[in-house]
């Protein structure tokens, strides 16, 4: 049985719920766009935790209001896309996490 540590269970917690915004654009980045309803599902294929319903649809509803990501309804379905503010969120984040990760 593999023992986890405090420590590393509050740093996992830390990069996944978060830091939910950056996996959020992340998908937007790479699929073009993120349909709300399963975008639990589409995190946990992709980063391997599933968030909180509820708590996916309150960080899409800042990142919205911060102008990072912008929404369409088609049909009865809401979907969100990147804008360039989010673009270079996403790119700063991953100067960051580069950085970050080379010094540890």
């Amino acid at each position: 049985m593999e023992r986890t540590f405090a420590p590393i269970k509050r740093l996992k917690n830390l990069l996944t719920n978060g830091n939910l915004w950056l996996y959020l654009l992340s998908l937007m980045e790479k699929r073009g766009e993120l349909y709300a309803y399963s975008a639990g599902a589409d995190i946990e294929s992709e980063f391997f935790f599933r968030p909180n319903r509820i708590m996916v649809y309150v960080v899409l509803y800042k990142l919205e209001a911060e102008g990072l990501i912008r929404s369409e309804f088609r049909e009865r379905r809401k979907y969100y896309r990147l804008t360039k503010k989010g673009r270079g969120a996403i790119a700063s984040a991953r100067e960051y996490f580069a950085l970050l990760s080379g010094k540890l």
